[in-house]
């Protein structure tokens, strides 16, 4: 198993994406501007997309999708879109209403439609072909939200590869991941210090924030740094590195792959 990188950012610009992961070739975990660099016959191998939340920049590939691939996957089942029941309800009223896009929840037809949405509940484990195995994960964000961890195969002594989503500081995340071997941990971190009131009214992190969680996490993990905004890389990077934690911290970039199993 496999994780691609297709984007990272917290917005968009030139050579930045936002957030979303490919597990393997079929498994969508979020789907922001990045899908947009697949090619037609590699979006039309997804069968599954796993929602973190219903933030624009983590959902706008999903109708941009259905109406790509909708002929090609004619007579196929139709791509399971799992997320929490909040989030689910938003993309229903606010997204597949007829308004703002077409209901591809229904479309081509009621009976065979491109897109099902599948409810699932934090804590979790969703079952995938293969014995692939992804975690719900606790978050806190300013609409009902989760993350994930893609588990190693049984047996295999490998650990997870974790994806915290959008979040502030949330105990009930480090209390499940002191449970949880984990092998890599991508967690945001959205502005620079001085932003800190910014954060904290967004439920986002900030270095001297995250430098604190970190304390949380078992060492000898591997931590990249998600969702910072265009421009602000070297910032926010330079104030990781001066706040002093015992981690090896990257900045995690569009296109790297990690290895999972």
């Amino acid at each position: 198993m496999h994780i691609r990188v297709l984007g990272c950012s917290g917005s968009i610009a030139a050579g930045c994406r936002t957030t979303a992961f490919l597990l393997d070739d079929d498994v969508l975990i979020d789907a922001g501007t990045g899908v947009g660099d697949l090619s037609l016959e590699q979006l039309e191998r997804i069968d599954h997309i796993v929602l973190s939340h219903s933030h624009l920049d983590h959902v706008l590939a999903v109708p941009l999708l259905a109406d790509s691939v909708m002929r090609r996957r004619a007579g196929r089942p139709p791509i399971q879109v799992h997320a929490l029941p909040a989030t689910l309800e938003t993309l229903r009223k606010h997204l597949f209403n007829g308004a703002l896009w077409p209901d591809f929840t229904r479309l081509p037809s009621a009976d065979h439609p491109v897109l099902a949405l599948r409810p699932f509940e934090t804590g979790e484990v969703l079952s995938f072909s293969g014995g692939r195995r992804i975690e719900v994960l606790p978050a806190l964000h300013t609409v009902p939200a989760v993350g994930f961890a893609v588990l190693p195969p049984e047996g295999s002594g490998r650990g997870a590869w974790v994806y915290t989503g959008d979040t502030a500081p949330d105990p009930a995340l480090w209390q499940r991941l002191q449970h949880l071997p984990v092998a890599s941990l991508v967690i945001e971190t959205a502005f620079r210090n001085e932003e800190q009131l910014l954060a904290t009214i967004s439920r986002h992190m900030h270095p001297a924030a995250l430098a604190r969680e970190l304390t949380h996490l078992a060492a000898g993990v591997q931590v990249y740094i998600t969702h910072i905004k265009p421009g602000e890389l070297d910032p926010v990077m330079s104030e990781i590195g001066a706040s002093g934690s015992h981690h090896s911290v990257h900045a995690l970039t569009t296109g790297q792959l990690i290895e999972i199993a």
